[in-house]
C-alpha cells in the first residue's frame, strides 16, 4: 500500500471515533427526543380506544341462576322513613291481672297451675275460712234473718186487734219500723259477703243457717273492651252470644301454695291475657318531631317483626299508629319511648281435656318500627339490591329479553330495604329494570368487556336495546 492511501485510512478512522466520542457524549439530549416520539408513534398506532361497558348479554339459565327478576318502572309516592327498634310489652292493665284471697285462710286446693287456661268464672283455689270478722257476719245475717221472721209474725198476729181497736196502732207501726231497719241491715251484710267472694246461693245458704266454712276463688270478669278494640276468639272454645264462653286468661304464676296460710288481700296467682299489647319504640331526643308529627297526623306505622313466622298465622290485618309519646328519658340509654297498641293472635289447643293457649306475639320479642317523615313525589322505587355503586357512580340495569342495559341514576334516599331514585328522565317509564343482582351483573359486565366479548347491540334513543342489524 502506498503511504497517501495509508494516511487517508487513517484520517477517516479518526475522523468517525471522534464523531462517536461526539454522539456518546451528548447522548443525553437527543436520546429522550427519539424515546419519545417512537413511544407516541406506537401508541397510536397499538392501544386501541377505551370505551366504557354498557350492555351485557345473559342467557335464561344464568337469570335463573341470579333469581332475576325485572318490573316495569313507574313514577309513583314513596314515604321517607326512618328505623326505630323496640319490643312487644304488656299492656298496664289489660295484660296481667291479679287474684288477691277475698278472706283470711288456708289453701285447700289449687285447680289451675302455670300455662293452663280458664275462663271467668272457673275456679281458682278453695280456701278455708279463719276469718273471725267473716264468720261474725255470717252469725249476724242469720240473727237478722230470724230478727225479720219474729217481727213479721208479731206483725201478723196483732195486725187484727189494731184494726179491731185492742191494741193503739202506734204499736203496729214501731214493729214496721223495726222490720224496715233490719231488711237494711241483711242488705248491708249480704253486700258484704259478695264482695268477700260468696256466691249469692251461698248467702242464702247462710241466711237460712248452713254457715259457710270453705270458698272459692274464681277468676275474674272479662276487661269490657273499647268499640275499636276485638276479643281475640280461641278455636276451640264454642262461640257463643255471651263472651266469657270465647274468652280465655292463662294462668302465668302461682303466689300461694297448698297449705299456705293467706291474708285477706294477698295475692294467690297472677293471670295474663296476652290478647292486646304495646310495641314500645326506644327513639332519641333527636327524632322527637319526626315521631310527634306521625303521632299527630296518624300516620300509619310500618313494624317488622323479629322471630316471627308469617306462613304459620294469618295475614295480620291491622293498622298500627302512635298512641302516644313518653314524655321522660332513660337515663341509661338516653332514650325516650313510644306506644303502638298491637292486637295479638292466638290458637288453643287440647291436650288431656285441658286447654292451651298459643299466642304468636309474646312481650319481650323484638321489632324493627318504620316511621314515616317525608313523602316523596314521583320518584322511582327499586330494591337496594337492585342499585349498584362505583364511587359517586349509581347504576340500575334495563332488561330486554337477553340483554342488559347499565343506566346512570340520581339516587334521592336509601335504606335497608329500598332505594328512591330520581324520575328525571334517564329512565322511561315502562321500562324494565332488573329489582336485584345489579352487584352480579355489574361484575358478569365488566368481565365480559375485559375478555374482548361484545354483546354485540345497539341502543335506541328511548332506552331499548337490540342486537345490532
Amino acid at each position: 500500500m502506498r503511504i497517501p492511501e495509508a494516511m487517508r485510512l487513517v484520517g477517516g478512522l479518526i475522523v468517525v471515533a471522534i464523531i462517536g466520542d461526539i454522539v456518546f457524549l451528548t447522548r443525553e439530549q437527543w436520546l429522550p427526543l427519539i424515546t419519545t416520539s417512537t413511544v407516541e408513534a406506537s401508541s397510536e398506532e397499538v392501544a386501541p380506544p377505551v370505551e366504557d361497558p354498557k350492555v351485557l348479554k345473559l342467557s335464561a339459565q344464568a337469570r335463573k341462576n341470579l333469581g332475576l327478576i325485572s318490573r316495569p318502572a313507574s313514577p309513583q309516592t314513596y314515604w321517607r322513613k326512618i328505623q326505630v327498634p323496640g319490643a312487644i310489652v304488656d299492656r298496664p292493665g289489660r295484660s296481667d291481672r291479679g287474684v288477691t284471697s277475698p278472706a283470711v285462710g288456708v289453701v285447700l286446693e289449687v285447680h289451675a297451675f302455670p300455662g293452663e287456661t280458664v275462663r271467668p268464672g272457673d275456679r281458682l283455689f278453695t280456701l278455708r275460712l279463719f276469718s273471725e270478722y267473716l264468720q261474725n257476719t255470717q252469725k249476724e245475717l242469720f240473727s237478722s234473718n230470724k230478727e225479720i221472721e219474729l217481727i213479721q209474725e208479731q206483725l201478723d198476729r196483732l195486725r187484727p186487734l189494731a184494726e179491731s181497736g185492742g191494741i193503739p196502732k202506734t204499736k203496729i207501726i214501731e214493729l214496721e219500723n223495726q222490720l224496715r231497719r233490719q231488711q237494711t241491715v241483711i242488705q248491708a251484710y249480704r253486700q258484704d259477703l259478695l264482695t268477700r267472694g260468696l256466691s249469692p246461693s251461698d248467702i242464702q245458704k247462710v241466711a237460712e243457717g248452713e254457715f259457710i266454712s270453705t270458698i272459692d276463688v274464681v277468676a275474674p270478669p272479662a276487661i269490657k273492651l273499647a268499640e275499636s278494640e276485638s276479643r281475640i276468639q280461641l278455636a276451640s272454645f264454642q262461640p257463643d252470644d255471651d263472651e266469657t264462653t270465647t274468652f280465655a286468661y292463662e294462668v302465668q304464676q302461682l303466689n300461694a301454695g297448698l297449705g299456705q296460710q293467706v291474708q285477706a288481700g294477698q295475692l294467690l296467682s297472677t293471670l295474663s291475657d296476652h290478647s292486646a299489647l304495646y310495641i314500645e319504640g326506644h327513639a332519641f331526643k333527636r327524632e322527637a318531631p319526626y315521631l310527634e308529627r306521625a303521632a299527630q297526623n296518624a300516620w300509619p306505622i310500618e313494624v317488622e317483626f323479629a322471630e316471627d313466622m308469617e306462613d304459620h298465622w294469618p295475614t295480620l290485618q291491622q293498622a298500627f299508629e302512635i298512641r302516644y309519646l313518653s314524655n321522660s328519658i332513660d337515663t341509661a340509654s338516653r332514650t325516650f319511648d313510644f306506644f303502638v297498641p298491637l292486637s295479638n293472635q292466638a290458637r288453643a289447643y287440647e291436650k288431656n281435656n285441658e286447654t292451651f293457649v298459643v299466642w304468636r306475639f309474646r312481650p319481650g320479642q323484638r321489632v324493627r318500627l318504620h316511621v314515616p317523615v317525608e313523602e316523596l313525589t314521583d320518584v322511582i322505587v327499586l330494591p337496594s339490591a337492585g342499585i349498584v355503586r362505583e364511587g359517586p357512580e349509581a347504576y340500575v340495569f334495563q332488561q330486554n329479553g337477553d340483554l342488559f342495559n347499565r343506566l346512570s341514576v340520581q339516587i334521592l334516599h336509601e335504606d335497608r330495604l329500598n332505594t328512591v331514585i330520581a324520575n328525571d328522565g334517564t329512565i322511561t317509564p315502562g321500562l324494565y329494570l332488573a329489582q336485584g343482582a345489579a352487584a352480579s351483573l355489574n361484575r358478569v359486565l365488566k368481565a365480559q368487556a375485559a375478555s374482548g366479548m361484545r354483546a354485540d347491540v345497539h341502543v335506541h334513543a328511548d332506552g331499548t336495546v337490540h342486537a345490532a342489524h
